[in-house]
């Protein structure tokens, strides 16, 4: 058995099977720049990779220009994926972060 390949962002993939939640973004700003860098900040955290979609688009969560480029606004739905060893917490920690309105509102 081979290992899994490194993510985009040095993530680890192996180890975990993919947990995925839908997420409405509740702020009144929306996944803006300072709302972005959070979320990249808190991603990055765990080894687990962490990818986040709206529209058909996905994008990794370690990318600002990503998320940005996603346009989810106050009212969007956003499916984010995780998949690693510690999926379940990346997935609880980013849901967590998002639900929260990113501690802005």
């Amino acid at each position: 058995m081979t290992p899994a390949e490194p993510g985009p962002c040095g993530c680890d993939p192996s180890g975990g099977m993919v947990l995925r939640r839908t997420i409405t973004i509740p702020n009144s700003r929306g996944l803006h720049a300072r709302a972005a860098a959070k979320l990249v900040a808190l991603a990055e955290r765990f080894s687990a990779c962490v990818n986040v979609s709206r529209a058909g688009q996905t994008v990794p969560a370690c990318s600002i220009m990503g998320l940005m480029m996603l346009g989810a606004g106050q009212g969007s739905e956003v499916l984010v994926e995780a998949e690693g060893w510690d999926a379940r917490e990346a997935l609880d920690a980013v849901a967590g972060l998002i639900e929260a309105g990113f501690h802005e509102d």
